[in-house]
Parts: C-alpha cells; sequence; structure tokens
C-alpha cells in the first residue's frame, strides 16, 4: 500500500509518499480502507518537530479520517465490511477507572492517532472499534474527515470544560480555523450569542455565515474592548482560544466577573500571563483540554446528521500533493480544513 510518511523534522520538504506494508487486523480490529483524511496544525507541528516530544521516525501523520470497512477481524461485533466510517482519533487502555467511567481523554496513557502513534495518511489502518464511528449519510468523506478532531475538542471545550449555557455570551478565536469554526456552529446550538474573530475581511463574512451574531478582527489591537462594548461594559462569559501568546492578553481581557477562558492549543506561541488579582478578584477561570471522550465523538457525529455541525472545508488535495497540502495549511490562512483525498 501507499502512505504519507517523514523520516526527519523540518519543511514540507521531509513529506514523503512511501511504499508501505499493509496491515493484517487483529481479531478484535477492523481494516479500514482510507478514503479522505483531513490535516491539523497538529500534523504542522509534528513535522517541524516539538520539543521536549521525540517520536519514533519514521513517523506515518494524520489524526483525521474516513473510510469504509475492508476486513473485521472474528471477535468484532456490530460492524461489517463495506461500512463507511470515521476515524475517532483518541487511543486509551479501555481499562482503567476514567476509561470504564466514559472519560476516555482522561485516561493516563490517552495519545492520539498521528501524534502518540503512526496515523491515518495510508491507503489502510488496523483499528480497534473504539477507534471508529459511522459516517454520517449527509456527509461525503471528504466532509466526513474534516469532522473528528475539530469538533470533538470543541465540543468538549465548551460543553464539559466551560460548561457554556444559554444566554451567555461566547467569544470565539480564530473562526477560521477548523476548531474555531466548529465552536461557532455549537456556540450557536448551544443557546450562546457568538463574538467570532477573524484575521481578514473575507473569514469575517465566512463566520457570519456560520452563525456569528458580531465578528471582530483579532489582527486589530483592543479586540477586548469591542467585546465590552458590544456586551455593555460585562464581557464574555467563556473565551475559546487557540491561538496563544499573539492573543492571550486581550482575550484575557475579555473575560466577564465569573468568566472561564478554555484553551486547547497556542498556535502562536505558548507564553501567556495572567493577572492574578484579576484571577480572583473576578472569580475567573482558565481551563485547558485536549479532545475529549468516545461518547462526545458520537455526539458529534449525532449533531453533523442533524445538520448541526456543517464540516467546513477550505480546499482538497489529493494525498500525492501533500507537501501543497502542509503549505496551503501553514503558509495560505486557510478558512476551514485542508483534505486529502484519491490515491493514485
Amino acid at each position: 500500500m501507499i502512505g504519507i510518511q517523514f523520516s526527519a523534522h523540518g519543511s514540507s520538504d521531509v513529506l514523503e509518499l512511501s511504499t508501505m506494508e499493509k496491515p493484517s487486523p487483529d481479531n478484535n480490529q477492523v481494516l479500514v480502507e482510507i478514503k479522505a483524511a483531513s490535516l491539523n496544525h497538529l500534523d504542522l507541528w509534528l513535522r517541524r518537530g516539538l520539543p521536549g516530544l521525540d517520536i519514533p521516525l519514521p513517523h506515518i501523520p494524520g489524526s483525521d479520517a474516513s473510510g469504509v470497512i475492508a476486513e473485521v477481524g472474528s471477535e468484532v461485533k456490530n460492524w461489517n465490511v463495506g461500512d463507511e466510517v470515521v476515524i475517532q482519533p483518541g487511543t486509551f487502555c479501555g481499562e482503567c477507572p476514567q476509561c470504564l467511567a466514559g472519560r476516555e481523554d482522561m485516561c493516563a496513557s490517552y495519545g492520539i492517532l498521528g501524534e502518540t502513534e503512526s496515523g491515518v495518511q495510508r491507503q489502510y489502518i488496523s483499528l480497534l472499534p473504539a477507534n471508529i464511528g459511522p459516517k454520517p449519510k449527509n456527509l461525503s468523506f471528504v466532509e466526513a474527515a474534516a469532522l473528528p478532531l475539530a469538533s470533538l475538542t470543541a465540543w468538549n471545550m465548551l460543553k464539559n470544560r466551560a460548561h457554556l449555557q444559554s444566554g451567555e455570551t461566547l467569544l470565539v478565536l480564530g473562526a477560521g480555523s477548523g476548531v474555531g469554526s466548529m465552536a461557532v456552529q455549537m456556540g450557536r446550538y448551544l443557546g450562546a450569542r457568538v463574538i467570532a474573530t477573524a484575521g481578514s475581511e473575507l473569514k469575517r463574512k465566512l463566520a457570519f455565515s456560520l452563525g456569528a451574531d458580531e465578528v471582530l478582527n483579532h489582527r486589530q489591537e483592543g479586540f477586548s474592548k469591542q467585546v465590552k462594548t458590544l456586551t455593555k461594559g460585562r464581557g464574555a462569559n467563556v473565551v475559546f482560544e487557540h491561538i496563544g501568546e499573539s492573543t492571550w492578553t486581550e482575550s484575557m481581557k475579555s473575560l466577564a466577573v465569573g468568566g472561564r477562558l478554555v484553551t486547547c492549543g497556542a498556535t502562536t506561541g505558548v507564553k501567556g500571563e495572567v493577572n492574578l488579582r484579576h484571577l480572583f478578584y473576578k472569580r475567573q477561570s482558565v481551563l485547558g483540554s485536549t479532545m475529549g471522550s468516545v461518547s462526545d465523538f458520537n455526539e458529534c457525529l449525532h449533531l453533523a446528521e442533524q445538520k448541526v455541525l456543517i464540516p467546513v472545508i477550505d480546499k482538497v488535495f489529493p494525498f500525492q500533493n501533500i507537501r501543497g497540502a502542509h503549505d496551503h495549511l501553514e503558509f495560505e490562512h486557510a478558512f476551514g480544513k485542508v483534505v486529502l483525498e484519491g490515491w493514485a
């Protein structure tokens, strides 16, 4: 079979299309033929190399994909050859108290396909049933591949970590990203007033089309003042952060009394100062979040099938042009997801 891998860290030039051995599923696994796979900023970070994170090389990237079951292990029930599926990217032990309680993302051995182990950007992959879900019938393979990591992350951030309530004000940073575009739609579904930010006029228009009530430009200084003006001085009850260093100070200033800032990433840098006097006097919270549980994943699939969540596709590349896809995500400021499809 053919797959994508890199044997050294660096620019997109290190990515290679390689011939590799087709896996055989164990008795408790299914073999999935990958039809489409989407990129995340995680793919860029791992390709460039993350300080303190050593991954075995060569490495097959990719966390998000959709496909068709090609083989079913003898011990697997409720799945059949030909079933169309979406990949659930989280990995976990399945035996600890957290896993048994349905909080798989809190498992001490929790990992992500394409990060802590080889990923999905290959023609075939063997997976446990816990790592697949039924593809929503209303989504194409390309659309379905854009759904898992972004929707799972955003849902866990807003529903489980920040406990966003109907009638509250939600500020979504970077609505043009995959996770940001999901957060805007989820905020609307949960009944919040959604203030989004984007980095260009085109992205502002697209954020409005997803259901944002107001859209600000986070490249302009002082967006916290605009948030305070829009909320009559109160600020946002929940701030959805993932941009990091370049927006952190303004995001913290945007919080209301009792507000919750929830973050899942730091695209522009990992340093962010917190004014402790504001934190305790205003009874604010700073929450970290990574991915979500299997039940969260299934809820996201249900919401997509109900057309509550619509995956936003920026551009589709053939798998053979993996370097072009990386460069587009890294330098062209995509709105939505960059997706790969079509093996030659």
